[in-house]
């Protein structure tokens, strides 16, 4: 049962877009609020995303990289973004393939969702792959990452030490809720 309000009467009244980076979009909408007052909401506009749970037996595949916009390495799910005329399972596969070197024999998407609504413009697909092959890796230029496999008993634990990937978090508790962990 829905008991929320949803009327929307927040009218858009201008639109400007700041910067331009070729990785995402930044700007505000000006917007009136219901009480009548007009104030500027900032965003930032990024392309779709996809996170991959990708089973191994009874381990999980993740990937170790250096993110330097925090500066930390990171011990995470393979992600990567979802290219123009791709679904999630789609761009799962590539980045699978690309970042691992696993081919997947079965792809389903578990979940998509809008990310930091506060703030962003952008939405995940969470994708669980099952059936892996080996296939041969195709990093791109900046990716540097060492692919490794941690048991599933222990994945989210791990996940949840810092510094802590919200959509590695995300991707193995819908895995999980859905039993296929």
């Amino acid at each position: 049962m829905n008991d929320r309000n949803t009327a929307h009467e927040w009218p858009v009244l201008d639109r400007q877009l700041e910067y331009e980076t070729g990785w995402y979009d930044g700007g505000y909408d000006r917007v009136r609020q219901p009480d009548g007052t007009e104030k500027n909401y900032y965003w930032a506009e990024l392309p779709d995303a996809v996170v991959v749970v990708a089973r191994v037996d009874d381990e999980l595949v993740f990937v170790d990289q250096y993110r330097p916009t925090i500066s930390e390495q990171c011990l995470e799910l393979p992600a990567g973004i979802v290219e123009d005329g791709e679904s999630y399972t789609e761009a799962g596969a590539r980045e699978l393939r690309e970042e691992t070197g696993f081919e997947a024999g079965g792809l389903s998407l578990l979940e998509e969702f809008w990310c930091s609504t506060g703030v962003l413009r952008h939405r995940r697909g969470i994708v669980f792959a099952e059936g892996l092959e080996p296939a041969e890796r195709e990093l791109d230029d900046n990716e540097f990452l060492t692919v490794r496999t941690i048991p599933i008993e222990d994945a989210l634990a791990v996940a949840r030490r810092e510094p802590a990937n919200d959509a590695t978090i995300e991707g193995i508790l819908l895995a999980k809720a859905e039993n296929l962990l």
